[in-house]
């Protein structure tokens, strides 16, 4: 018989289910990163118990294995000391003659319109090791940043 007439079930025209992707590179955190992600994991442990059907069971399996793999890998990072801009610091600076304020956290903890952005992200990476008053390059300019002050 020919394989066009074959059938094994209706599971072969089903869409893939693909997991949730990790960030790559280390899973950095700040301390309330990993209370975060702790939340997160009782919160998708209580979405498995109370899933209706299989298939929000196995939605909620995949949010859980997620979260339970960055739980796992996190590596909390001390608090900077505020010298220089580095992972967990809030840092004021200067771009286009505007002034802005950003914390350095990690994947995720970052929201961006709250001013929280990972530390791999464009600008973050730009600023890493700059001293307050210090200028730096950003998107191909020279000095295109003016770090203004750096809290922790």
């Amino acid at each position: 018989m020919s394989v066009a007439f074959r059938r094994d079930g209706d599971e072969e025209h089903l869409e893939p289910k693909f997991e949730l992707p990790i960030p790559p590179g280390p899973n950095l955190v700040t301390a309330r990163g990993k209370a975060q992600i702790e939340e997160k994991c009782g919160e998708w442990e209580a979405a498995v118990a109370a899933a209706p059907d299989e298939e929000a069971v196995k939605s909620a399996r995949s949010h859980l294995r997620y979260w339970r793999t960055r739980a796992a890998t996190a590596q909390e990072m001390p608090v900077p000391d505020g010298s220089c801009v580095a992972f967990g610091a809030t840092v004021q600076f200067r771009l286009n003659g505007q002034t802005r304020t950003i914390t350095i956290v990690g994947h995720d903890e970052a929201d961006p319109a709250a001013g929280l952005l990972a530390f791999s992200a464009p600008l973050p990476r730009a600023m890493m090791e700059a001293e307050a008053g210090e200028l730096v390059d950003f998107s191909g300019r020279a000095e295109a940043i003016e770090i203004v002050s750096i809290t922790v």
